[in-house]
């Protein structure tokens, strides 16, 4: 079902006058980037001639045509693409996170759910099962492989000597030290068989048309979902100095360790690199983007009676200062210093990182938002949105909160002190009691994370 301005709400959205119209702007920036319609865009079928975002195949000279999906948005994506192919499909697995699997898909297509943000056993079974796809793979067979963000924990296929939990253990240590996506995906693609092309190397000799959803900064193919169809640039002595980087190696498992250093002594093959004529077979689009959603927000901005400036789509670093930093411009808003008049929105969109430092509950884009509270505290008529476009934010039911000037006093009247919740990470308990999270529920996409600056 399409998210409607009804899924977005809180307390400041629903008591607010401007409350309907942010909610719709909110609504638009998901629509804009629904997976169902972007695949429709990029695949057309006439008869006997396919196009997939610009390549052209002629299905007479194709044998079969299978279908891997995987991440929170393959369901949608796997029901666009079987309608078009219709009979021409032959098969193909379906794997997707729990709550996520809405779509209803032809029998001829394995549903699967998994594991996130860490892999479990489902991971490592659908990533058998893909093997076993892939093992079918003739010349003159076509793969379309459907990406999305999630991708690498719902489908892990442990390299040799490797266990399902060393990559657990390995997942949960880079994700609690605040180390950025594109750090946790080197690692990823030295320890497992299908990440950093491998999909790609066991489809081979099939040719292989990728149709890819972006949830990365700079949307760069080798780092979503680890990169299974692309070429990896990355090397087993990167994956290493990310570790010192973060101050791992002694957290890591060891039989993780001895793989690299052996594959950093050139005893293991490395993954596909770019120039490899294995790409040669395999064509990657991106067919939706942070940017995308973004322009529709502000386009819907436009419409709703704002002036509208997208800040960046490359927003990372430590949650809780981006957020000083953002509240910041809207400082600068209430003193009649912004860069247009008001009514305004203001978006950046990105990934920042969280360093857990203590026992809450929360996610990067709930901790933004309470990294703000007290940079806003008393200033009329402004208000921040963060949202994480696939619904959830963290291991939370929210995709992220709302802040405005009156958050502080409202929250001090309940005894809450949002430095005390920032030092345990425990932003959703805190906006919790405010009301003030929103949850829209599984949106069935995902393209990274958007702020919403207001000055009304």
């Amino acid at each position: 079902m399409p998210l409607t301005p009804g899924h977005f709400t809180s307390r400041t959205l629903r008591q607010a006058p401007w409350g309907p119209a942010v909610a719709r702007i909110l609504a638009a920036a998901i629509a804009a980037v629904e997976p169902g319609a972007a695949v429709e865009a990029a695949i057309q079928r006439r008869g006997s001639r396919l196009a997939i975002a610009g390549r052209e195949y002629d299905l007479d000279q194709v044998r079969r045509v299978f279908l891997v999906a995987v991440g929170k948005a393959s369901a949608p994506m796997a029901q666009a693409a079987a309608q078009i192919l219709g009979s021409r499909l032959s098969g193909g697995v379906v794997i997707t996170k729990d709550a996520y699997s809405e779509s209803p898909l032809p029998s001829l297509l394995r549903l699967l759910q998994a594991g996130h943000p860490l892999p479990d056993e489902r991971s490592v079974q659908a990533a058998q099962q893909v093997t076993a796809l892939l093992e079918e793979a003739q010349p003159g067979d076509l793969l379309l492989a459907l990406i999305s963000g999630g991708g690498s924990a719902l489908l892990a296929a442990p390299a040799s000597g490797i266990h399902l939990q060393d990559l657990q253990a390995l997942t949960a240590a880079l994700l609690a030290c605040g180390a950025d996506i594109h750090a946790i995906n080197t690692l990823r693609k030295h320890l497992d068989q299908l990440k950093g092309g491998g999909l790609a190397r066991q489809a081979a000799p099939a040719q292989v048309a990728a149709l890819i959803l972006s949830d990365v900064v700079g949307d760069s193919l080798e780092v979503i979902a680890s990169g299974l169809t692309a070429p990896d640039p990355s090397t087993f002595s990167d994956a290493l100095q990310i570790l010192r980087r973060y101050g791992l190696l002694e957290l890591t498992p060891p039989a993780i360790l001895a793989r690299l250093r052996a594959g950093e002594r050139g005893e293991l093959p490395e993954t596909p690199k770019p120039g490899d004529p294995l790409f040669a077979q395999v064509h990657n689009a991106i067919i939706a983007s942070n940017r995308q959603a973004a322009q529709a927000a502000l386009g819907q901005a436009q419409a709703e009676g704002f002036q509208g400036l997208l800040l960046t789509t490359c927003l990372q670093g430590e949650a809780r200062q981006a957020g000083r930093a953002l509240a910041a411009l809207l400082q600068q808003a209430s003193a009649g210093r912004a860069p247009l008049s008001r009514p305004l929105c203001l978006l950046a969109g990105g990934e920042t990182t969280v360093t857990l430092r203590g026992s809450g509950l929360g996610g990067r884009n709930q901790e933004l938002a309470l990294g703000a509270v007290s940079e806003l505290a008393g200033l009329p008529n402004l208000a921040l949105l963060t949202l994480a476009t696939d619904g959830g934010d963290g291991p939370t039911d929210a995709a992220g909160a709302a802040v405005t000037g009156e958050t502080l006093a409202r929250a001090q009247q309940l005894g809450l002190d949002p430095t005390a919740y920032l030092a345990r990470n425990d932003a959703y308990h805190f906006f919790a009691a405010l009301d003030d999270l929103l949850k829209p529920g599984p949106t069935h996409t995902n393209v990274n994370d958007l702020t919403f600056l207001f000055a009304f």
